[in-house]
């Protein structure tokens, strides 16, 4: 039996390092985003609900906000509560194993649900909801108390629950990948996106300039070898010979690395990182090297040939040809055939992701009955446990993977959609699809916000910590750390202010000079810190970088300005007052007393954590917990 205790331990505390860095920046940015004088107050959310008792309450939104009240909070201190918690809760599974345990990620799941419940527009990428399902699955993973496991090399259940993982994994690059190519984007299918790629990123880094001047036919060999990443390789991952997945992980682990590099995805990319690690079993760690056995040659043979098929299925697929010292690659299949193969693919790999499921539970269940030390009631009871779970989940995973073709999608079983519709109400079974379309192709759009004492100007410009902005200004790596302001200004910019109330609710909050909000911008180059403007207007900008014959200069950024987004507004203007007051999102004091204690401690806390840059104190506390756990280990 593979043993699987390292990697599962490995991935359990990953996982909480990914879970600190989550809670730690939503913790950051509650006061600015989410207080009494944020841009989307969750006291005003919450109090939409017209129910009375706390059960009904939960029912319409479920978090632990509601238990406030009984705690002596208020909303704004309840949600600092839940992010230090769940801070807390992750650090210490991050500096020890012994409570890595099923209470404690369940514990962390139900904490970030509960902010979830009241992030509104700033969670609406597919990121919180990854993180939610993973999780959630995670659940499955971890042992139930600490020292259950002891001595045993891996539970046959084990296996069930990485599958599910390899499966989220799968899903979510697989449906990335397939639908660049179902929206019809002429980049994606001319293979020219990435010649925009980097420009266009939502939180581009230094590199992300650099990467941009890159000769065109590279830039095409990076789109190759993306959806190679995304459609191809995930179907390595279930594999059943270990060194074809492990090849798998590598090629994956490249990825992740290359989009670390070019873009600020907050702690996605470490969790795809954690999530690769179901890949792996512990003899990748620290296992011996295995006498050369007819076996291994042939587990090398196997994965010789299968990279080698995959390639020149690639060369095939997209005419790749040297041409000097250039590879050109061009997209050798139609539309048409990618729709055929499309609408018969989606049922053959669900089929196979049944029967892969399938072979994995009877293996777990044959294992419980004849290969297990210790208690075997105990054992067979959870791998069956588990593989009903698996199961259920797998079945309700199916509806979004079938609804990628409306042939597969009216295949679906009314009772199948209607698990699936249960656990996405707890986003256990996620739908993603991430920029299937490849946007500002000809610059893109950046909305620059501008103050002034007199509506004839000057008029000067609010800078942002993280998006673009000052032309001459570089923006610096972020990740892990996720600034929801400067991510949401990059979708502002596709939309009309009108249908976007958070735009104008930052506008009005400036304009009143919140301190909360004015955190969550460049303090250090903004020309209203003393005193807030009479007006501010929306300006709509084409940002695009410059050449590599201007680098000598100054300037990373070239822009034009294209137009008014929104007109010149002070905080008085009856269309702005009247615009959020029917949203209930002009600012109030809350009236709910708060116990002293709580409020010294939590003050306190907020005081010396807003003394740190953002990046600063996440890292500050990841090194701190490095330190405890060298400490340990010397003990």
């Amino acid at each position: 039996m593979i043993s699987l205790r390292y990697t599962r331990n490995l991935f359990l505390r990953s996982f909480c390092i990914v879970y600190l860095f989550a809670f730690i920046s939503f913790y950051i940015q509650i006061p600015g985003l989410y207080g009494d004088n944020g841009i989307l107050p969750a006291k005003s959310l919450l109090e939409n609900s017209k129910h009375k008792t706390l059960s009904a309450k939960v029912h319409y939104q479920p978090t632990l906000l509601w238990l406030a009240p009984y705690l002596g909070l208020d909303v704004n201190y309840a949600l600092d509560v839940l992010a230090l918690l769940g801070s807390f809760l992750a650090f210490t599974g991050f500096i020890s194993q012994k409570f890595c345990t099923i209470p404690l990620f369940a514990g962390l799941w139900s904490l970030y649900f509960s902010l979830y419940q009241v992030g509104q527009v700033f969670v609406s990428n597919n990121y919180d909801e990854f993180l939610l399902e993973a999780g959630f699955l995670v659940l499955l993973v971890a042992p139930l108390l600490p020292g259950r496991r002891k001595g045993s090399k891996v539970l046959p259940s084990d296996s069930i629950s990485f599958w599910l993982v390899r499966w989220l994994l799968f899903r979510f690059l697989l449906t990335c990948g397939l639908l660049k190519f179902i929206s019809g984007c002429p980049k994606w299918w001319t293979l020219s996106a990435f010649n925009y790629y980097f420009e266009t990123l939502p939180l581009p880094t230094p590199l992300s300039w650099y990467f941009h001047q890159i000769p065109s036919w590279y830039l095409k060999l990076f789109g190759v070898i993306a959806n190679v990443c995304e459609i191809g390789i995930p179907f390595l991952f279930f594999v059943p010979i270990r060194a074809v997945r492990i090849t798998s992980f590598m090629i994956q682990i490249f990825l992740q690395i290359s989009i670390v590099l070019t873009g600020n995805y907050n702690f996605t990319n470490l969790l795809m990182v954690t999530l690769l690690l179901s890949l792996l079993d512990d003899q990748f760690f620290y296992g011996r090297r295995k006498p050369f056995t007819k076996w291994t040659f042939i587990e090398k043979v196997i994965n010789i040939l299968t990279y080698g098929a995959l390639l020149l299925a690639v060369v095939k697929l997209y005419s790749l040809k040297l041409d000097g010292t250039i590879i050109e690659s061009n997209i050798a299949f139609t539309k048409d055939q990618f729709e055929y193969v499309l609408k018969q693919g989606l049922t053959i790999t669900i089929y196979l992701g049944l029967i892969s499921l399938a072979v994995t539970i009877l293996r777990a269940l044959s294992i419980s009955l004849f290969d297990v030390q210790g208690s075997k009631v105990f054992t067979i009871i959870t791998t069956i446990l588990y593989s009903g779970i698996a199961v259920l989940l797998f079945f309700a995973s199916t509806v979004p993977l079938a609804s990628l073709h409306t042939a597969s999608n009216s295949t679906v079983h009314p009772s199948v959609r209607t698990v699936y519709n249960r656990l996405h109400k707890l986003h256990a079974v996620n739908q993603y699809g991430l920029f299937p379309k490849m946007m500002g192709v000809d610059g893109r759009p950046e909305v620059i916000l501008e103050g002034s004492d007199n509506v004839e100007g000057p008029w000067l410009e609010y800078n942002f910590l993280y998006k673009p902005g000052n032309v001459n200004h570089s923006l610096p790596f972020v990740a892990p750390y996720s600034p929801r302001l400067d991510w949401q200004m990059f979708w502002a910019a596709y939309n009309t202010y009108d249908k976007q109330p958070w735009i104008l609710s930052l506008t009005h909050r400036l304009l009143t000079g919140k301190a909360e909000v004015l955190a969550l911008l460049d303090r250090h180059h903004s020309p209203f810190n003393q005193k807030p403007p009479k007006y501010i207007r929306g300006i709509l900008y084409k940002y695009k970088y410059s050449s590599w014959s201007q680098r000598s200069q100054p300037s990373w950024w070239v822009r034009q300005k294209v137009g008014e987004y929104f007109p010149a507004y002070t905080k008085e203007s009856p269309a702005l007052v009247d615009y959020l007051k029917a949203r209930n999102l002009l600012p109030t004091s809350s009236k709910q007393t708060v116990n002293p204690i709580w409020k010294q401690i939590l003050d306190g806390v907020r005081y010396i954590t807003g003394h740190l840059e953002a990046t600063l104190l996440l890292w500050s506390v990841f090194t701190a917990g490095c330190a405890i756990i060298t400490t340990s280990a010397k003990k």
